[in-house]
């Protein structure tokens, strides 16, 4: 780690259950000059990668719905979340989860993705990175129903949306999902859909 305003870093594990929890102690040097000393717990679950398909015959992006358990805590009435395609990279590169996770989860085999980015979501307290990704899709790919894996619990509904509706879903709040807005919004501006 290579900043000099960082120092007497102490780690302690509060929880290693589902992921990792950790209590960071360390000291910063603030902008007066001085060092104060701070705490801050930082959850790591690991990186992951999402991909937006999308279809420029149909005008059409898949999505998947599924139930959010930290949503619905924090105000989501039902807990379904409508998101792109993603997960963790669990040993995986970031081209082979997000090529696994769209067959997984949507069903559709794809293989000339491009990647638009990589994002810490919510760097305050989450380690994770998430690199994101756009590829088409055509009815021929449909491999499977997708749903994703029985053995993840997921329950997942694969949604097939007009873009249009899709990004009117962000403007309403019915699509609340960061990677998700991320990658419609790099679709709407590239003119891809």
């Amino acid at each position: 780690m290579a900043n000099d305003k960082v120092r007497n870093i102490k780690i302690e594990l509060l929880s290693d259950n589902w992921y990792t929890l950790n209590k960071v102690s360390f000291e910063y040097l603030n902008n007066n000059g001085e060092w104060e000393k701070q705490e801050r717990e930082s959850y790591d679950h690991g990186n992951g990668a999402a991909i937006l398909l999308y279809n420029t015959k149909k005008k059409t992006v898949i999505l998947t719905k599924q139930f959010r358990m930290p949503s619905y805590l924090n105000g989501n009435d039902d807990g379904m979340s409508i998101e792109v395609c993603a997960g963790l990279l669990d040993g995986d590169s970031p081209e082979e989860c997000a090529i696994k996770e769209a067959e997984e989860e949507s069903g559709y085999r794809v293989k000339n993705i491009k990647k638009v980015c990589s994002s810490y979501m919510s760097p305050g307290a989450v380690t994770g990175i998430v690199h994101m990704f756009i590829a088409k899709y055509s009815d021929c790919m449909k491999v499977s129903e997708g749903g994703g894996l029985e053995e993840e619990t997921e329950n997942i509904e694969v949604l097939e949306l007009s873009f249009t509706d899709a990004l009117k879903m962000v403007e309403t709040g019915e699509i609340m999902d960061g990677k998700t807005i991320i990658l419609l919004q790099y679709a709407q501006i590239h003119n891809l859909v």
